[in-house]
């Protein structure tokens, strides 16, 4: 086989989590050793997202998400059309990888599979690198303390309201951007304005009340944040769950704009009041814990 000019690694990168960055490391290693050039190839959705019947709430990083983390982990990277690429054998699939991206190493994860039905398995890989004569590697797990890190285990955790969780295993804070539509306008008359966030289908959302920090364009301010179906005053079974935020000290219209919010602490669960006045009790009871949680939360954006 003639020398590639890619040491490439492929996978969906939900997250792109600490386990995706030790990949991204070994795969800048291996490609310096063998002179090769690193590219990850990377699909915007899981190809398990595309093909599900019920895809909502399934993603950690939207396609937008995903390629501002890829870019900022500094490792070239592709995306791929899932459309082009679903009805592929594992031989076709990598024939175009040896060909149209000009592979001369491939790295995967110990749990890797592609092509049709996923019939490209690690096995599978290992043998055709031995045949096209190019270096194939797997890279281990990666643990942060006794966890296997993976995207799963983050969506878990996220489920279980653990934000300091999600936090250690994605390297950084969990981010939800979405843009800024017309609701109801209650949260005006019970004196907390909030900003209601259309997020799309596909976003993984942690349901309850938190403490959160928000950009708006390019300034950051505190808040608090509900993710739930607004029982108290809300009798409609809505399928994906409304995202409110309460932004602190801020008075703009932002209507159309996208923001983005920064996950600090879960305040508790979302609870169906005994009428408005106990729900605006307890909203300010939220405020002054998150403002307290805020004071010490730090992170880069």
């Amino acid at each position: 086989m003639k020398h590639g000019t890619y040491f490439i690694t492929i996978g969906t990168f939900d997250g792109v989590h600490t386990g995706h960055r030790f990949l991204f490391g070994r795969l800048e290693t291996l490609a310096a050793q063998y002179r090769l050039k690193p590219l990850v190839l990377y699909f915007p959705l899981p190809p398990k997202t595309l093909l599900s019947n019920h895809p909502e709430m399934t993603v950690l990083s939207s396609p937008e998400e995903k390629r501002v983390l890829l870019r900022q982990s500094g490792t070239p990277c592709q995306a791929l059309d899932f459309n082009l690429l679903r009805t592929l054998s594992a031989q076709q699939f990598f024939n175009r990888l040896l060909t149209h991206y000009k592979m001369g190493g491939l790295l995967v994860g110990p749990d890797f599979a592609f092509g049709k039905n996923r019939s490209g398995s690690v096995e599978f890989l290992r043998q055709a690198c031995k045949k096209a004569q190019i270096p194939f590697h797997v890279a281990p797990f990666y643990h942060v303390g006794t966890e296997k890190i993976s995207s799963s285990l983050i969506r878990k955790t996220l489920a279980g309201g653990d934000i300091a969780g999600s936090h250690a295993f994605l390297g950084r804070p969990y981010a939800v951007t979405g843009l800024v539509i017309k609701g109801k306008q209650l949260g005006r008359k019970l004196g907390f304005p909030t900003a209601n966030l259309d997020t799309g289908i596909y976003k993984v959302l942690p349901l309850g009340v938190f403490a959160v920090k928000v950009r708006v364009g390019r300034r950051y301010y505190d808040g608090f944040c509900n993710i739930g179906f607004r029982p108290t005053v809300n009798s409609i079974n809505d399928k994906l769950p409304l995202v409110e935020v309460n932004i602190f000290d801020f008075k703009q219209s932002i209507y159309g704009r996208k923001i983005t919010i920064w996950f600090a602490k879960k305040l508790r669960d979302e609870t169906k009041f005994d009428g408005l006045d106990a729900l605006v009790a307890r909203l300010k009871a939220d405020r002054t814990q998150a403002r307290q949680i805020l004071r010490h939360f730090v992170f880069k954006p």
